[in-house]
């Protein structure tokens, strides 16, 4: 599947065929895509929890408030914002040249180590740009996907026994779709979302179709 048909395709299904099973090979290859997406600084700074088996995807299905697709899918990833990946940089820095180590941990640290705020902003870029990654590749292999922050963090942080410097940020569910997705509300249109070189500046000419 190509990327445009991928992105045009994707939908946030809400049944799934419980009896599909994720192999890991095929859990593997969604982590290992969602892992090229960009970080700042190569911080990498995230942790995935995959939770595949039933009783632990029913208890999660509890702290989502019984919403029936973390329960039915192959598979539902956590994804967990690493607010503390600026402390250690020799984790992702280890094959850096030691000259771009040693200017890159200078910056990071005067970046991050006083600032939690950013460090958690950062932390949500960097998911948001992994789940994207996970949601479009799941959708290229034949899978459909569905986003999720209806959750209680609370109860999520204690059943998969989070540390506290990794909140749970984003919930994916992943599978086989049962039913299709509903129709889309539809999409703004482009002069409502689009400036040109300024706020508000709307001289673009001519239509891009939605779908």
């Amino acid at each position: 599947m190509d990327l445009v048909t991928a992105i045009e395709t994707r939908r946030s299904v809400k049944h799934f065929d419980p009896t599909r099973q994720l192999s890991d090979d095929e859990l593997l290859q969604l982590v290992r895509l969602g892992a090229m997406a960009p970080t700042s600084f190569n911080m990498q700074n995230w942790q995935f929890v995959a939770v595949r088996e039933t009783e632990n995807k029913a208890a999660l299905c509890a702290a989502a408030y019984n919403q029936s697709q973390v329960a039915d899918a192959s598979v539902v990833i956590v994804l967990c914002g690493n607010l503390r990946s600026h402390a250690d940089t020799s984790r992702y820095l280890r094959h850096a040249p030691e000259e771009q180590r040693a200017m890159f941990d200078g910056m990071i640290q005067g970046f991050y180590a006083k600032n939690d705020a950013l460090a958690r902003d950062e932390a949500c870029r960097s998911i948001g740009f992994a789940g994207q990654n996970m949601m479009l590749a799941a959708r290229a292999m034949g899978l459909d996907s569905c986003p999720m922050i209806g959750y209680d963090p609370g109860k999520v942080t204690e059943l998969l026994g989070l540390p506290e410097h990794c909140p749970p940020l984003l919930m994916l569910a992943i599978g086989e779709a049962k039913e299709p997705a509903r129709p889309r509300l539809g999409l703004l249109d482009f002069h409502e979302v689009l400036s040109c070189e300024k706020f508000d500046n709307r001289v673009l000419e001519g239509e891009i179709p939605h779908e």
